[in-house]
């Protein structure tokens, strides 16, 4: 970040250094108005508004549930529009950037396509055991294995978790924690078909034993759910599965 361009703090302005271009790019200064109760979404699109209609970002509901806003903000990743300027910028300067470890589309947009890749990889989708035709399946709201899932099914993928992840930085192939956070809710999905598969599918170098616990993820995470506590669930029931010989 370039802050020796701000020579002191303007309480009226805000100093954004936002990516240009694709991952050859460079950063670029843009003052913004500052106003009270302001997300880093609300700059951003100040700048796209009303300076230069060339900038590229994504976002959808602006309230915290779709999670595409998701973007690099003096170094972390987060939801811009749950973040106030105010709780990131008390120099009066921000750094905007796409996300790490995923390519850069253009400026602040990057291709989510690798993200979900790994969440196939780690057989993220549910395989029923019934038809339409059958009765409703009944799961005990109490049951242990359903209630062991409740700090993971609320993940929406906005890749928060995958951007902060070091070993995805160190270890591309690796599954990353969003998809593995995945493939645990639906090993203890009672209505699940494909148990033994998905262990299998994330039992390899790229999968569970990837991890090394540094918790970035659960500490990142703006819905506050536990990736790592799923990872670790996941390398206790993969080592069970083994020394039964399922794998």
């Amino acid at each position: 970040m370039n802050e020796t361009a701000v020579t002191a703090f303007d309480r009226t302005t805000l100093a954004l250094d936002i990516w240009r271009g694709d991952a050859h790019g460079r950063f670029e200064r843009y003052e913004v108005p500052r106003r009270a109760s302001q997300t880093v979404l609300d700059v951003v699109t100040h700048v796209q508004r009303h300076i230069d209609p060339s900038l590229a970002y994504r976002y959808a509901c602006r309230v915290g549930m779709c999670g595409s806003c998701a973007m690099t903000v003096n170094g972390r990743a987060r939801w811009t529009c749950r973040t106030h300027v105010d709780a990131v910028a008390a120099n009066g300067v921000l750094e905007i950037a796409p996300l790490n470890h995923l390519p850069i589309v253009r400026d602040l947009v990057v291709d989510m396509a690798p993200f979900f890749d790994k969440w196939a990889k780690a057989k993220g989708t549910f395989a029923p055991t019934s038809t339409r035709r059958d009765d409703f399946a009944r799961v005990e709201p109490a049951g242990q294995k359903r209630r062991a899932i409740d700090a993971t099914i609320e993940c929406i993928g906005c890749a928060v978790c995958y951007a902060s992840c070091d070993v995805v930085g160190w270890k591309p192939d690796y599954l990353g924690p969003a998809a593995l956070n995945r493939a645990f809710t639906l090993v203890l999905d009672a209505r699940d078909g494909e148990r033994t598969e998905r262990l299998r599918a994330i039992a390899g170098d790229a999968g569970c034993q990837a991890c090394h616990t540094h918790q970035s993820c659960t500490e990142r995470c703006p819905k506050h759910l536990t990736p790592t506590g799923s990872i670790a669930g996941l390398k206790r029931l993969v080592a069970w599965a083994a020394v039964k010989g399922e794998l």
